[in-house]
């Protein structure tokens, strides 16, 4: 089931909209279905880091951080 929805929105703000979507070959009706979801899909993996990060260990997480800060480090020099 479809549900329509009415924003208001600057003038300016619409014809930016307009020409993302002219861009992509989408209708800003296609567009906004598009972005709805990425900000859902978004949402849910917060609400999932959420639930994790209570269940998690700190130091682990941070040493994993660190590792990862490594490997891009690494991956960023070999691209130099």
């Amino acid at each position: 089931m479809m549900t329509a929805l009415t924003i208001h929105l600057h003038e300016d703000k619409y014809e930016r909209l307009t020409l993302v979507a002219t861009q992509r070959q989408l209708s800003v009706a296609q567009l906004m279905e598009d972005l709805s979801t990425r900000a859902l899909v978004e949402f849910d993996g917060y609400l999932r880091f959420l639930a994790r990060a209570t269940q998690g260990n700190p130091a682990e997480g941070l040493a994993l951080l660190e590792k990862l800060d490594a490997l891009e480090e690494a991956q960023a020099e070999r691209l130099r």
